[in-house]
């Protein structure tokens, strides 16, 4: 098997003769042919880009669309990576993904439910926060409903993604500090959420940006609330990014380089105009949609990867819940998260 960053022996002698070949000074035809011969010589010494299985929740999504700008800008390549993305209804389907290690990072996991299988001994780690506080989710109902606020939930079903996902926290949350007596309903993900919605299957809906801001300009829908109203998870990392301990174990510098592309992508979504180009031309909308996404609702302190804050909150919401008998410990909470060095 070839080690990454090492040349294989048999191409270590075809460059070799290579170089012989090129010691003759030779002309016309034949120097041609001793060029071409190079030429294929050197590309086949070339390392192969590494390839990355990636389970991201949410297709469009802004913070788990970074992986995919990244990559379409060529960031990605730059490291020598190339990843094969496959979309996920939402957290849960994601988070088993991984610990399943039919992928080699989640991206967009949810924080609980990654504490919570954890806990329970799945061979799961964090290495960069996804998402940090909850602005960026909202809910919403058919122009014709009467529920207006949170306080109209009652009786009402309220929808989540999948179970242990950041919008499950939040109508829980709902559920446990507002005391609002509302039935939580599993949609998946927001295309599906939104059919479910206005078919009358659900009567409250859940989308995050730039989903569903078309329905909303034509007041085909209604905002009531977003993630942070009502709960304390504005200083709280929602949804993170995740490996499995087995590809830690075996491709750390390939992770590692992962997560140095992802950074550089990250920061440069919010310097560069032609990265959100890139994101508004994938999703098929105007670049004015996609500036409105991210100033509007995803502050920089909301998706940088290298801010991982209020585990020990979310922790005890997770017992709270009854995802969790007890909290984990700190050590615990401490070999949760493996933070990939910056280049």
């Amino acid at each position: 098997m070839t080690t990454a960053g090492r040349t294989p022996s048999g191409a270590t002698a075809a460059v070799r003769r290579c170089r012989s070949l090129a010691a003759h000074r030779c002309l016309g035809v034949g120097g041609l042919m001793i060029a071409a011969l190079l030429l294929s010589c050197g590309a086949n010494a070339v390392r192969a880009d590494d390839v990355l299985k990636i389970a991201a929740g949410q297709m469009g999504n802004w913070p788990s669309s970074v992986a995919e700008v990244g990559q379409r800008a060529g960031i990605f390549r730059s490291y020598g990576l190339v990843l094969d993305i496959l979309y996920t209804s939402g957290s849960g389907e994601t988070q088993q993904a991984v610990i399943a290690n039919s992928v080699d990072v989640g991206v967009a996991a949810g924080t609980m439910g990654v504490i919570s299988a954890f806990a329970r001994g799945a061979p799961i780690r964090i290495v960069g926060n996804e998402t940090t506080g909850a602005s960026d989710l909202y809910w919403y109902v058919k122009a014709s409903s009467p529920v207006r606020t949170l306080k109209d939930l009652a009786g009402h079903s309220v929808a989540y993604s999948s179970n242990g996902a950041s919008t499950h926290g939040v109508v829980l949350a709902w559920l446990r500090n507002g005391k609002i007596d509302c039935r939580p309903v599993a949609t998946g993900n927001m295309p599906a959420t939104l059919t479910q919605v206005m078919s009358g299957q659900v009567d409250v809906g859940w989308a995050a940006a730039p989903d569903g801001l078309d329905q909303l300009d034509r007041n085909e829908i209604r905002y009531i609330a977003n993630g942070n109203d009502g709960t304390a998870f504005k200083d709280q990392t929602v949804r993170v990014l995740v490996v499995n301990t087995a590809t830690l174990a075996t491709r750390r510098e390939v992770v590692t380089r992962f997560m140095q592309a992802y950074r550089e992508t990250a920061r440069r979504l919010y310097a560069d105009d032609a990265l959100l180009t890139i994101y508004a031309d994938w999703l098929h909308f105007p670049v004015a949609k996609a500036k409105r996404t991210r100033d509007d609702f995803y502050p920089w302190e909301a998706v940088d990867p290298d801010r991982i804050v209020g585990l020990d909150q979310v922790a005890a919401d997770a017992v709270a819940f009854r995802y969790l008998a007890a909290l984990p410990s700190a050590e615990q909470l401490a070999e949760l998260v493996e933070v990939m060095p910056s280049r």
